[in-house]
């Protein structure tokens, strides 16, 4: 018996490909075909009107040592559906002998999309939630061997912290969370609070749950009673016994100030997403245990496309052809496509400077840019999020 995962060496050996691609490399090599092609990944509709392009840093530790040259966006870029004349954005580009890479376009694609998708679903949480605290609780959700990848997602896309203890080091943070309902049930509610408190390290903020046996309002009034270093409640009330979520928060909110406990906060958890976070943070709620929309977001559908063989320009049909470059403006930030060797000297929207998108990360296997920390990406996401809607 053993996980149902793949290992590292399989990954770069190019075991989690499709077949297909292997036959192609295995005809190719019996023909002594050695073709330099260019291939790009674009997404044509994505399920939002913006994106933010992740798992960059994984498909060049993938493709380190090969024959090739990656050009890529910054990892964090938000790039719209389209580019102001409806052209599809390549957010990355691959060039070299089409053999160096063949098998390695399914394992390639699935460190993006998946990446992307959690990492854009983060930003729009972070949106809904303004300055409120943001956890990301999802790893429970899916397999525990992707949990590092879900959780620095997650992060670079705005959430403040990550539940799981591996996660949390893949980025060189300390694990945060509350306190589980088993807690509770083991102890009992008042004991499992001051049990809390009395063993837990003194810089984990207090967070009392609240609602395993009973009523919102009055066990949150006796927690704020009970401990005086209490930072928040959290409510996990189940959807069978809300009701009216916000209202609860509401009613809580209201009881706990007029006993003069305004410092206290209201952390909520239990099947969030961007819609739910802001009516919740609207009826008072001030910080937000997301999980399951976040691990689970939908991924974002990149196709790679060969669109340039020794020089000249094809591409299947349905795709255009040619390698391109992508300019961002630095004044409207409108996105512009155009061919790689046609320079754009300004914007065409506003007339402003223009900065080309599409970096140089690999040269013939080796990377040649050194790349962000998390909480730099992290930092250059939040920066593109202000004037956005979710």
């Amino acid at each position: 018996m053993r996980f149902h995962i793949a290992s590292e060496d399989e990954i770069k050996e190019g075991k989690t490909t499709d077949v297909y691609f292997l036959r192609t490399r295995e005809i190719l090599e019996r023909l002594k075909i050695k073709k330099r092609v260019w291939a790009e990944f674009t997404v044509a509709n994505p399920p939002y009107d913006w994106v933010v392009f992740a798992g960059l840093d994984e498909v060049l530790h993938l493709m380190e040592g090969k024959k090739v040259n990656i050009y890529a966006l910054p990892e964090g870029t938000i790039f719209p559906r389209r580019d102001i004349h409806g052209y599809s954005i390549p957010v990355m580009a691959i060039e070299g002998d089409y053999k160096e890479f063949a098998v390695y376009e399914t394992p390639i694609l699935g460190l993006i999309c998946q990446a992307s998708g959690i990492a854009t679903k983060a930003a729009r949480i972070r949106l809904a939630a303004g300055d409120s605290l943001v956890l990301s609780f999802g790893v429970r959700r899916m397999h525990p061997a992707i949990s590092p990848m879900i959780d620095r997602a997650t992060y670079i896309g705005g959430c403040d912290g990550v539940s799981s203890i591996l996660g949390a080091e893949h980025i060189g943070k300390e694990p945060k969370g509350t306190m589980p309902h088993a807690l509770i049930l083991t102890l009992g509610e008042e004991e499992a609070w001051k049990k809390f408190d009395e063993f837990v390290a003194p810089d984990v903020p207090r967070i009392a749950l609240i609602d395993t046996f009973g009523d919102e309002k009055f066990e949150a009034i006796k927690a704020a009673e009970l401990l005086k270093d209490l930072a928040a409640i959290r409510l996990d009330t189940p959807s069978s016994r809300r009701g009216s979520f916000e209202d609860i928060v509401r009613e809580v909110r209201w009881e706990l100030d007029l006993r003069g406990y305004k410092n206290v906060g209201i952390f909520v958890s239990g099947g969030l997403n961007e819609e739910s976070v802001k009516r919740l943070k609207e009826a008072g709620a001030t910080g937000f245990g997301v999980g399951t929309s976040l691990s689970n977001a939908k991924t974002i559908d990149y196709a790679m496309d060969i669109v340039e063989i020794e020089g000249k320009p094809l591409a299947k049909r349905g795709k255009f052809s040619g390698s391109k470059q992508v300019y961002r403006c630095k004044n409207c930030g409108s996105f512009i496509v155009t061919p790689r060797n046609q320079e754009l000297e300004e914007c065409p929207v506003c007339g402003s400077e223009v900065e080309p998108l599409l970096r140089p990360y690999m040269v013939d296997g080796k990377i040649v840019k050194e790349y962000p920390s998390v909480d730099e990406i992290r930092n250059y996401v939040l920066k593109q999020l202000e004037g956005k809607e979710c």
